[in-house]
């Protein structure tokens, strides 16, 4: 135990300084400090070592940690590296985009502030990368056996690191220009920067895995020629297809998902001159979604100049305590208060978007929006409540309904499910053997820590498809669920 008196002397969450506002607008920095030491330790300290850690049941990796806790209280960084990489791949990832849902799971979070694990985790690998300690892990020999990874987002990677080290010869193949899929184009970099996806793949490519950047499989080519070349495929696309909103005047210029935008100027950040780039700049945004999505646009626009930005949601504002019908050890959902929307903004709850207005050039200048009311379990806009809210920029920030499909079935013949997602079995396995599907492309939209989770899975299940046994760990079975907002 790290502290055995750390929880009662220590009650209070502690996370690291945010950036000044206007200082961080000027930039695509990180927001967050660097967290002062002694602060990261009495953090640590308040882990109370439970009998049964219930934040193993909240982490779909089942990451170990009270052990690295423990350690990182006692200052030995090399030692909880080590035992954070026994289960996470790529812990400066889920410590810099996870929600953290172990936290919501820790048995401290009871009746205090529960221990920031997400914080103790980014430190540990941003010392373990500081000093040296995050090295290669090349196989000691090689099987023969070839596998190609589709899709180089957190599922795809993880698959592809675990079964290099496993001794096959991994192929990645990303159909953009650069590796690391949604976490390189979708996440904005003052969430993290691409140093981090970067640092990563050197230590990957290192070990043996080979990347194939700018190949789209299913164009340049196809699935059944893949399946050909190599003895195991494991389809790691990610649920792409956005959300949409099919109201009137939705077909307006200046009405975009926000995926596309977000991707336009992370393009621009990694120095790529983007043509007909869209951008915030002296515009009144809105923003329609309020995830995370939508939060990373409210921060792009106020960096791009917007001259006002609101965010609209449906549903009803969360709570800011957990509700009693999502109690402990439940993830709940509760008010946040993002960096993004610490930045400036307006938000809007309870608000139904009915119609896109347009000017005499055929451009987006204002939403027509109604109150939500829910009638029999639906929400539906309230009838006399209409108003205008001025918008020459709209992103549509909604979510995603699954995975592209356009080539994958017909050309290998996978069905898909009645949520859209590739359709596959516990195991990983499709009904056309030597193809595995990992992450969000048989999951639907959900977690990063859920598609390393899955992405290690599906490794132990090829290896064992091509070996006939395993030692690779499967932390989670696959699973396929409905798809939310």
């Amino acid at each position: 135990m790290a502290d055995p008196k750390g929880f009662l002397k220590v009650q209070e969450r502690e996370l690291p300084p945010r950036r000044p506002v206007p200082v961080r607008l000027m930039d695509w920095k990180e927001v967050y400090e660097q967290q002062e030491s002694g602060a990261l330790k009495r953090q640590a300290g308040r882990c109370m070592d439970c009998g049964v850690p219930f934040c193993h049941q909240g982490c779909p990796l089942g990451n170990l940690i009270p052990e690295w806790n423990d350690l990182t209280w006692r200052g030995e960084g090399r030692q909880a590296i080590e035992r954070l990489h026994a289960t996470n791949n790529f812990p400066e990832f889920t410590g810099r985009l996870c929600p953290a849902p172990c936290e919501s799971s820790c048995v401290l979070g009871i009746n205090q502030p529960p221990v920031t694990i997400k914080q103790v985790e980014v430190s540990i690998i941003d010392e373990a990368y500081q000093k040296g300690w995050v090295t290669p892990h090349p196989p000691e020999r090689l099987t023969g056996k070839t596998v190609a990874v589709v899709g180089s987002g957190p599922a795809g990677l993880a698959a592809a690191q675990q079964l290099t080290r496993a001794g096959h010869t991994v192929a990645v193949f990303e159909r953009d220009d650069r590796i690391g899929g949604l976490l390189r184009y979708g996440i904005p970099d003052f969430k993290m920067e691409k140093r981090q996806i970067d640092a990563r793949l050197a230590q990957m490519q290192a070990e043996g895995t080979r990347f194939r950047a700018g190949v789209e499989i299913g164009r340049d080519i196809t699935w059944d020629d893949l399946k050909s070349r190599y003895d195991a495929v494991v389809v790691a696309t990610g649920a792409t297809v956005p959300r949409d909103l099919p109201i009137p005047g939705r077909d307006l210029a200046g009405v975009h998902f926000a995926m596309d935008y977000l991707v336009q100027q992370n393009k621009a950040n990694a120095g790529t001159v983007v043509d007909n780039q869209v951008s915030a700049e002296g515009k009144h945004v809105v923003v329609i979604g309020g995830g995370d999505t939508g939060a990373d646009c409210i921060g792009t626009a106020h960096r791009q100049g917007a001259l006002s930005v609101t965010n609209l949601a449906i549903g009803k504002q969360p709570p800011l305590e957990r509700p009693s019908d999502q109690p402990w050890p439940m993830f709940a959902t509760v008010f946040e208060v993002t960096s993004a929307h610490e930045e400036g903004g307006e938000r809007q709850f309870l608000a139904t978007t009915v119609e896109f207005l347009s000017n005499e050039a055929g451009e987006v200048r204002a939403l027509r929006v109604a109150e939500t009311e829910y009638l029999d379990g639906r929400r539906v806009p309230k009838a006399g409540t209409e108003r205008e809210i001025p918008a020459d920029l709209v992103l549509i920030a909604m979510g995603f309904t699954g995975p592209e499909t356009d080539t994958l079935e017909p050309q290998l013949g996978l069905p898909t499910t009645v949520s859209g997602a590739v359709s596959r079995q516990a195991d990983y396995t499709t009904n056309e053997p030597g193809v595995f599907v990992a992450g969000d492309a048989g999951r639907g939209q959900s977690l990063i820590v859920w598609a390393i989770a899955e992405g290690r899975a599906a490794a132990a299940k090829v290896d064992e498809y091509l070996e006939g046994s395993t030692i690779l760990p499967a932390p989670v079975k696959a699973t396929d669920r409905a798809i939310s907002v």
